[in-house]
């Protein structure tokens, strides 16, 4: 196995104060230095080259590769394999290329700090991501932990709390965690109020009677923005079951609407994607609206456009659901993919052509039916909903 030419080392705000003896021997071995200012600012003259990582960071990449075969140290911040450089750069080298000696990470230390337990809280990155990320994790009684892009975002942080109703949440302010000179401010997220410097980041113990989304499929119809077509939260939590969504798997919500079960599929679990696609632009502008305001628009792609027609190529889907636009010729297209298929109908048309679809390809056939109570004169009575017939072919 060749020997690595790369060192990824993790340092805190201390500098190489609080690096380990691998660490130091690797900056004092290195020809070349790479990383941000305030890592290089730290380092001591070792009569290595420096090199400033460049901004955006993918362009530092190509840089990188071009410094194979010297003895390269790169410096990131704490642990760089914890939503640090870690994980991209390591996409791009071969595993013998590269070792990474990691200093501790912002997440432990304000654990510590705090005394919390760190596998019960939820950590996130949001120095380059909206706070809508938060709006998944918001229940009373979590603890979240977030980095932050810099101090004028503890304020952004603390509006947003306050304004979906988590004003009292007890949120720590972390400046500089790990140095000599820093510092721990909290209180709540509605009267905050202080100048912060970068690095920072924030501890949240979340409190308020603001809305909280269910950990189970089947949420309120009006957390979605939407011009009544949706799919209606009893049928869409039976859905979702039958769609079963798992870690990783790709979603084609096929006549996406307001993008529900879109959406209730990226928020089964953080690693699932979605595609949506919808032929009216104003519906797929509301699917975007709804997934920038759960926090989920990183992980959804709106495509405009009539299926078959507007059905990629690629990336091929794990799993497809078609609630809407249900043609024959859609019904010969998703069933040449070899992928899991729920296939929801509300007319007799639609139903016939499900029936057709059942005899010659099998799989499971199912009529959903559900009434609500409504007044009947001076009364209650029940008012039946049109019901709804379901195709699921598992493959």
């Amino acid at each position: 196995m060749a020997e690595a030419w790369l060192t990824i080392v993790g340092m805190g705000e201390d500098g190489v104060a609080g690096l380990g003896p691998r660490s130091q021997a690797a900056l004092h071995a290195a020809e070349v230095i790479m990383g941000p200012p305030r890592h290089l600012n730290h380092v001591p003259e070792t009569g290595a080259a420096r090199i400033l990582w460049p901004v955006p960071f993918a362009d530092g990449l190509p840089m990188l590769a071009n410094l194979r075969g010297r003895r390269v140290v790169v410096l990131a911040s704490g642990d760089p394999f914890w939503f640090g450089a870690g994980a991209v750069i390591a996409r791009q080298f071969e595993a013998d290329e590269w070792v990474s000696l990691p200093g501790p990470a912002c997440f432990a230390l304000a654990a510590s700090a705090l005394g919390w337990p760190l596998d019960q809280t939820a950590c996130l990155a949001l120095h380059a991501a909206p706070m809508a990320r938060l709006r998944p994790h918001l229940s009373p009684g979590m603890r979240l932990m977030a980095t932050l892009r810099d101090g004028d975002a503890v304020a952004d942080l603390c509006g947003y709390l306050a304004a979906l109703g988590f004003g009292d949440s007890r949120v720590h302010v972390f400046e500089r965690l790990g140095a000599e000179d820093a510092r721990h401010s909290a209180g709540t997220a509605r009267d905050l109020l202080g100048d912060f410097a970068h690095p920072v980041m924030a501890a949240i113990d979340v409190a308020g009677d603001g809305d909280t989304l269910t950990r189970a499929s089947g949420q309120r119809d009006d957390i979605f923005d939407h011009d009544g077509q949706i799919t209606k939260r009893p049928v869409r939590a039976i859905t979702l079951s039958t769609l079963a969504p798992r870690p990783f798997e790709h979603l084609w919500d096929v006549g996406s609407g307001s993008g529900s079960i879109a959406l209730e599929w990226l928020l089964a679990h953080p690693t699932t994607r979605a595609t949506a696609f919808e032929v009216r632009p104003d519906r797929a502008q509301r699917i975007d609206a709804n997934a920038d305001r759960l926090g989920l628009s990183d992980r959804l792609t709106v495509i405009i456009g009539a299926a078959p027609e507007a059905l990629p190529d690629t990336p091929r889907p794990d799993v497809i659901f078609v609630g809407g636009g249900l043609s024959q010729s859609l019904i010969e297209a998703v069933t040449a993919i070899p992928s899991r298929l729920v296939v929801n109908a509300v007319t007799l048309e639609s139903e016939a052509l499900l029936a057709q679809a059942h005899a010659a390809h099998g799989g499971d056939l199912t009529r959903i039916e559900l009434s609500q109570s409504a007044p009947l004169g001076p009364k209650r009575g029940w008012s039946r909903a049109y019901p709804v017939v379901q195709w699921s072919l598992k493959r």
